[in-house]
């Protein structure tokens, strides 16, 4: 089978290929939104490991390397690879063709497996992702249909201001995570976990993490 990596972090995307390449042939690699459209139309891989957070092209990340790309391989199944967990970010690749979407929590093994099933012809999610695919699939949006299930408002007008960046950061510090342990997870410097984290409280007005933890768990986000 021959597959494709896309993600801007080096480190992480030389991980996932270390771990793939014994059991699939690793035909291309990219980082960005234009590499990769470029890349996947010359190897017209089986299956794009494709994360969702892509810089380049027009902004649109992952979602836009997808809608990009299908008419320039159009036998190839797209498998979303994300530290995020987020509604909107799942939505963004399911709406325009992604077979799957996975969370960079997951283990080689299930990777492994995952990109054999998207290659079969399966829809694979991560499980705590499936309630909420579902319930889009069957024509409720997915921030509603998430923020229902675990009790919340429909809409949120504080949680609107953050961007999708600053929404991780923020749910991992409201987990107790340390601001190490924040940037190893989502493969970024202490430094940007601290800008982020000075942005969060700014934006909720609020005055330290104990507040903010107080705030994510009012509302169920985490």
């Amino acid at each position: 089978m021959r597959v494709a990596v896309v993600d801007d972090h080096e480190m992480f995307r030389a991980g996932v290929i270390a771990t793939l390449q014994p059991y699939f042939n690793i035909v291309g690699q990219a980082a960005d939104v234009e590499g990769s459209v470029a890349m996947i139309a010359d190897t017209q891989p089986d299956v794009v490991l494709l994360d969702v957070h892509v810089p380049g092209g027009e902004g649109g990340g992952g979602a836009e390397i997808l809608a990009k790309s299908q008419p320039l391989s159009p036998s190839s199944a797209f498998l979303a690879l994300s530290v995020s967990d987020s509604p909107q970010d799942v939505g963004s690749v399911i709406r325009v063709g992604a077979r799957g979407y996975v969370t960079k929590t997951i283990t080689g093994d299930d990777l492994i497996s995952s990109i054999k099933q998207v290659h079969e012809g399966y829809a694979v999610f991560s499980p705590k992702l499936a309630g909420f695919v579902l319930s889009a699939f069957q024509g409720a949006p997915l921030d509603a249909a998430n923020r229902a299930a675990n009790g919340s408002p429909a809409h949120d007008e504080e949680l609107d201001r953050l961007s999708t960046r600053e929404q991780e950061v923020m749910r991992l510090i409201a987990r107790g995570y340390t601001y190490k342990e924040v940037a190893a997870e989502l493969f970024i410097s202490i430094k940007t976990v601290e800008t982020h984290m000075s942005s969060v409280l700014r934006k909720l007005q609020l005055s330290n993490r104990t507040e903010l933890t107080r705030w994510a768990a009012d509302r169920r986000i985490v």
